[in-house]
């Protein structure tokens, strides 16, 4: 179905009132991010009317309009034909928009910013490894073997994708100094080396890190020692976050108080040495150790959590984890999700999140069998689809939150799924796609009661919400 999108622009530019009110313009993969001079003369009840927009929100200083993936783009372009607007990046609006968000809504941009470009390769790696896990997983297609022993010539397609896979991993500290270092207003080569420097082969790796403190199969922790006089530990930080992530801050602020100080003919010489000899001194004698502990107390105090009060731990996840998505404060778990699999070799967040964009997007199925009217329809069918395959923003946005039930219905199942998931202690061994692809990344030997949780996160919200729809007479919908 074609669509008109500069028609659809000009409307959506009447409703923000008009080009003087906009301050710059970007997009994500579902919604436009605007940074406006004044939300007051944004008319919502008009631009929710809008083809295409599936809904509209304010948060962290930002007017966000849910589109969806693909229209999105073609939306934006016919926005910046019409009002002459500069290309902009998702960074460069949340920049503009900072001042107007508290504390906690600009370090959770902040990692948003970091983590968002890196998103696919971690997505993919998790893919692949999750492929890898069902061909080495005993007893998962031939009773008592893996498919490795059954069929030997697969040991090169496996081999090939297990270094396909890891390597996101592995190298995780290079990409987040990149993708760090271009937040934090550094060089982004500079990122990249202090990042390599971290995951170094002269260094222990670090999934030894705990035989060598613990003197297991011979190993010893190794120094590097400096003239005598004091010590550094010679571990690296594959697969781990904290550490690059503030090695990358501090290399960033050195190099740009270096680079307005330092006279434009040395610059080159000067700078780049002494940014990554300051840099690396300090992630490898301060800064990796503080925060290699740090992220061992953050996972073991939520593994804590999730054992000693399951229930609890998984309702309050099932719950929050959609309202966090509408405030945008969803993306700090993914430093979360990456901290458990380096320490404790796998993650159970992950696959919560999974029961959430199952829930909306079950609850967005249930509207759709349950409506008459036909814009209601289509917008249902496609937003629960994209629930289904992990973007929930259209479901939620342009669904269930319009029609408030829906989005509890969801939260409700959500939460049942979220339980189960924790009474289990399901873990994924990487980061896949949220919805119903998400078994691949999962541990083999929890596949089936994550298949479980599955079924009642997208059950439960489909019953609640034809059963309401029933109860509460709204305009379009079968009425018993």
């Amino acid at each position: 179905m074609s669509h008109d999108y500069p028609k659809i622009a000009s409307e959506l530019l009447h409703s923000l009132g008009g080009v003087d009110n906009i301050e710059q313009a970007a997009h994500c993969v579902t919604r436009l991010r605007l940074s406006l001079k004044d939300a007051a003369q944004v008319d919502s009840a008009t631009l929710n009317q809008i083809d295409l927009v599936k809904g509209s929100f304010f948060t962290g200083g930002l007017f966000q309009v849910v589109i969806g993936p693909g229209e999105v783009e073609k939306v934006y372009a016919a926005l910046r034909e019409l009002t002459g607007l500069a290309a902009a990046t998702i960074a460069d609006v949340k920049r503009q928009g900072a001042q107007k968000g508290n504390g906690m809504q600009r370090l959770v941009r902040v990692l948003s910013d970091v983590f968002m470009p890196i998103l696919p390769a971690l997505v993919i790696a998790g893919l692949l490894m999750g492929v890898n896990n069902l061909l080495g997983a005993k007893g998962m297609f031939i009773a008592g073997q893996t498919l490795l022993d059954a069929y030997p010539n697969l040991d090169g397609v496996w081999s090939l994708i297990n270094l396909m896979a890891n390597t996101s991993f592995v190298f995780l500290p290079a990409l987040v100094g990149w993708s760090a270092a271009k937040r934090f207003g550094g060089s982004e080569i500079l990122g990249i080396v202090l990042g390599l420097m971290l995951v170094h082969p002269d260094l222990l790796n670090a999934w030894n890190y705990g035989k060598a403190v613990a003197g297991l199969e011979g190993q010893s922790l190794p120094y590097f020692d400096i003239f005598g006089w004091f010590r550094i530990e010679k571990v690296g930080y594959q697969g781990q976050i904290l550490p690059i992530l503030l090695a990358a801050y501090v290399m960033s602020v050195i190099e740009r108080w270096l680079r307005a100080r330092v006279p434009n003919a040395i610059q080159l010489l000067v700078i780049p040495i002494t940014t990554i000899v300051i840099t690396g001194v300090l992630a490898l004698a301060i800064i990796g150790p503080v925060t290699r502990h740090l992220g061992i107390l953050i996972t073991e105090g939520m593994v804590a959590l999730f054992d000693l009060a399951p229930v609890i731990g998984g309702a309050i996840f099932g719950l929050l984890y959609a309202p966090l998505v509408v405030t945008g404060m969803h993306h700090m778990f993914l430093a979360v999700d990456l901290q458990l699999i380096s320490t404790q070799g796998g993650t159970f967040i992950w696959p919560m999140i999974v029961m959430s964009n199952l829930a909306q997007g079950s609850a967005a199925l249930a509207v759709f069998y349950m409506t008459r009217n036909a814009r209601d329809k289509s917008m249902a069918s496609t937003s629960a689809i994209s629930a289904y395959f992990g973007i929930t923003e259209p479901a939620m946005f342009g669904v269930n939150l319009r029609y408030k039930f829906p989005f509890y219905c969801a939260l409700a199942g959500s939460a049942l799924g979220c339980i189960f998931l924790s009474l289990n202690k399901i873990k994924a061994s990487a980061i896949g796609v949220g919805g119903l692809p998400g078994f691949i990344s999962i541990v083999p030997d929890y596949i089936p009661m994550f298949v479980v949780g599955m079924v009642i996160a997208m059950s439960v919200p489909f019953a609640l919400t034809c059963a309401l729809s029933m109860k509460i007479v709204r305009p379009g919908y079968r009425v018993a």
